[in-house]
């Protein structure tokens, strides 16, 4: 079998699990997604080992350290996997939900009816947990999934997504509900791709390039979870004890994520007193500190920074530091480099609070909060499947939601059109 004909069968029977699953009620999708959770802590140990397989992989390749720990899973991880799916299990069912019924003038009443998208793709890099939650919330959401995960992980999703087959089958759900695409070349991304009419939605999670790969070659909607470029500024109104704690977290806490700080702006007023104890902070656990010039005049062991670094997503223990004038120097900053993705102030002004949620476009504006709680289960979603910076259906953290879409239902007794 070819690699076309493997991703057409896979999409074949994904579409065939997804309109048996649209007719499930939510005790029947939660008694799956409990004993989804509970094969996978019976199976830690075989998941772990499947893991070591990949994470020797990733060792001989060369991998950083922010990729090989966005790999590993151990007895907590595999927990939180099936912590997860419990949680899914514990939300409200959004199909089936009706909203805003109107009377028409003719008698007809006229509402929207919440019901899965049908079958999602997703192309992911790394993280085997998305494995599951991507799983949890597709079929809580009444959705097939189709899953592409990268060649690095690809023993782990295989065995994860191998349980959660299983256990649908045995919860008499169509096992087609989870698929997933084990061949690591290239071309299944392009075939799966070319689905159009049996996938209906493609989310990709990773790094730029492979957002812009499925971007360019995708005949199917794509809703796109973007890079993190995440900024805090530290007002000249601060609580210095406060953003010192917010932009440690949000830096070092998991360097990995895409809701990391990449560049901390400081107010220029406060620069003298706030930095050197932080710049220390930051020296003891290892971050690499790249600055401006004026941050360089108080501590110039710190590196040179170059323009082209505001852009970039480190994913890693490294740190852009930039002395702003104030809130506006601050903001002009964030529109040109961020990702739209999050970024938040530290300040005890209500004023300037205000203005930098109202001002700020990303997915998420944070007031006196790290940018590490932008997602899915902090935000009493579940586990999400993404952060979206797109701004059509949906945004941010994408829970139960926003993997469903509305259709209109009409409630007549023999109107006709005139």
């Amino acid at each position: 079998m070819d690699i076309k004909e493997f991703v057409l069968n896979k999409g074949t029977d994904a579409k065939a699990g997804a309109r048996v699953l649209a007719k499930a009620s939510s005790k029947e999708k939660n008694l799956a997604l409990l004993g989804m959770a509970e094969e996978l802590k019976k199976k830690t140990k075989w998941l772990i080992a499947e893991n070591k397989k990949d994470v020797a992989f990733a060792v001989q390749k060369g991998l950083s350290k922010a990729l090989i720990d966005r790999l590993s899973l151990n007895e907590k991880r595999v927990n939180e996997m099936s912590q997860g799916l419990i949680e899914v299990a514990g939300l409200p069912d959004p199909v089936g939900e009706i909203t805003t019924m109107r009377q028409r003038p003719n008698g007809m009443t006229v509402g929207r009816m919440r019901v899965p998208i049908g079958v999602i793709g997703i192309i992911y890099e790394s993280r085997p947990n998305v494995t599951a939650d991507a799983a949890a919330l597709c079929l809580k959401a009444g959705n097939a999934v189709l899953l592409r995960g990268g060649s690095e992980a690809i023993h782990s999703n295989r065995a994860i997504a191998s349980i959660l087959r299983d256990t649908a089958k045995r919860n008499n759900i169509h096992e087609g509900i989870v698929n997933f695409i084990d061949i690591p070349d290239r071309e299944a991304v392009t075939e799966m791709l070319k689905l159009e009419g049996i996938v209906d939605l493609i989310i990709p999670r990773g790094g730029e390039g492979l957002i812009r790969f499925v971007t360019e070659h995708s005949r199917i909607p794509v809703l796109k979870h973007y890079k993190g470029v995440c900024h805090v500024f530290v007002d000249r109104d601060a609580d210095m004890g406060m953003g010192e704690a917010i932009c440690f977290n949000a830096k070092v806490q998991r360097p990995g994520t895409c809701n990391a700080m990449e560049t901390m702006l400081v107010d220029r007023k406060i620069a003298k007193t706030f930095l050197p104890s932080l710049i220390k902070r930051f020296r003891a656990s290892n971050v690499v500190l790249k600055g401006c010039q004026e941050t360089r005049k108080i501590d110039p062991s710190v590196e040179k920074i170059k323009n082209e670094d505001f852009y970039k997503e480190y994913l890693d223990l490294v740190l852009n530091i930039k002395i702003v004038s104030g809130i506006d120097d601050a903001m002009e900053h964030i529109a040109q480099y961020s990702s739209a993705h999050s970024d938040a102030i530290v300040t005890q002004d209500y004023g300037k609070a205000l203005r930098f949620l109202k001002e700020v476009d990303s997915s998420a504006v944070f007031v006196n909060a790290s940018t590490r709680l932008n997602d899915g289960f902090q935000f009493g979603l579940g586990a999400e499947i993404g952060i979206s910076t797109d701004k059509i259906h949906a945004r941010g953290p994408m829970g139960l939601e926003e993997l469903t879409c509305l259709k209109f239902i009409v409630f007549g007794n023999g109107q006709l059109r005139e």
